[in-house]
């Protein structure tokens, strides 16, 4: 039975079956589910969403509370990821674990980052050239890289990631790989996989992309859109990238079968080989969305960069293509509005995110700049939007190219 409440009476436990208003005006990337998470009712909260639909049916009813031993039901029935196989026998010299630094602040992070952003802008630069050469791929050269990202991403992982979306057209390939890496190792962190997991998945992440090293540079780097004939010859990439490693040897497996199936979609329809469903592994169905977003929040030889909280939506309206597991996943470990997005606040101003709060996904930092009442600048001035003495809250992302704002790149990276 559906019953039509105002979004001041939803509580935890609730079905929602629709939201009233756009799509685009509530942070979620589905609107049929059980709302189970603190930090997602509070979004909801402070969307704008006037009212919502729930089935009362499969979820609580308005005056009914939710009880506990149902609602850790839920979660406990809640589709997980299919897990990745045990990973192999360790060998003689055991492996250190990956390092786990304590959280630090995105200004405090941001000179780190940008020195890692820098070593390994070179590092990629010159495996991709020695690829392209068809010189053998070292894994083991590879792996320092991964551990630094990794360790940059446990400090703060916007720092980096947002650092490595900022790519030019000339580096796009290998800052790709980069962005990717630490993304993957991101969403590993997020979906709770062991040390070594995570270790190939930042490798898969680094060498996803190899096989454009075998594409002609003229289609590689064409300024404009490709013609279906050239597209034919770039999806020959994660062929060609998959036998490049599997010819080099010491690549891990999990790696491989990223390079190869990145491409894939749940809904069978991707390439090379049509996979669908849990016929495509874990670490692919992770590759296949930390290479598309990487992909649409950068500037390509043929298109703008979308922003980054705009690229989330869009992505979530892509029905068949992401695990919705995994996306879900992914989107807690970016957020709701990742660093750099344009957001309005319910005082009418607009800032640029500058910082998650893990603990609170719809409440990030921000650095406020602009009125929409007078329609002029303002000072610029940081807020914590967590903090309840601010009195401010997110209501909405807003397009930066609606406003004509080229400049929000300079905002967020102030330190």
């Amino acid at each position: 039975m559906l019953k039509k409440i105002p979004i001041q009476q939803v509580q935890l436990g609730m079905y929602l079956q629709s939201m009233e208003g756009s799509w685009l005006s509530h942070p979620f990337w589905k609107t049929k589910f059980v709302l189970r998470e603190a930090a997602d009712l509070e979004a909801l909260l402070t969307s704008g969403v006037p009212a919502v639909w729930i089935d009362i049916s499969k979820g609580v009813d308005v005056q009914s509370v939710p009880a506990p031993d149902s609602l850790v039901q839920d979660l406990m029935d809640e589709p997980q990821p299919a897990p990745l196989p045990p990973a192999p026998a360790p060998a003689p010299a055991p492996t250190a674990a990956l390092a786990r630094p304590e959280r630090v602040s995105m200004g405090s992070e941001m000179g780190r980052a940008v020195q890692t952003i820098n070593r390994s802008r070179q590092a990629v630069t010159a495996l991709f050239g020695e690829a392209r050469m068809g010189k053998a791929v070292d894994a083991e050269m590879c792996m320092p890289l991964v551990e630094e990202v990794a360790e940059s991403v446990s400090r703060n992982p916007s720092a980096l990631i947002s650092l490595a979306r900022l790519k030019t057209k000339d580096d796009y390939t290998y800052m790709h790989s980069v962005a990717v890496c630490a993304l993957m190792v991101s969403l590993s962190r997020q979906l709770g996989l062991d040390d070594t997991q995570t270790r190939e998945a930042g490798m898969a992440g680094l060498l996803h992309d190899i096989g454009k090293m075998m594409m002609p540079l003229d289609v590689l780097n064409k300024p404009g859109q490709l013609t279906e004939a050239e597209f034919d010859i770039m999806r020959a990439h994660p062929m060609r990238g998959y036998m490049m490693l599997k010819e080099g040897g010491a690549v891990p497996e999990a790696a491989l079968d990223v390079c190869l199936h990145h491409h894939e979609k749940m809904d069978g329809s991707g390439y090379p080989h049509r996979l669908k469903g849990e016929e495509i592994s874990l670490l692919a169905r992770m590759g296949a969305v930390c290479d598309v977003y990487d992909a649409i929040t950068s500037t390509r030889p043929y298109k703008a960069a979308w922003d980054p909280a705009g690229s989330i939506q869009r992505m979530a309206q892509w029905t068949g293509q992401f695990d919705p597991v995994v996306f879900k996943a992914f989107v807690k470990s970016v957020g709701i509005y990742p660093v750099g997005s344009l957001v309005r606040l319910d005082s009418g101003r607009l800032a640029v995110v500058i910082d998650l709060n893990p603990q609170n996904l719809a409440a990030p930092h921000v650095r406020v700049f602009y009125s929409t009442k007078s329609k002029l600048p303002i000072p610029v001035q940081q807020l914590d939007l967590s903090n309840p003495a601010v009195g401010d809250r997110v209501v909405g992302r807003e397009s930066p190219q609606d406003w004509g704002f080229t400049h929000l790149d300079d905002i967020w990276r102030k330190t």
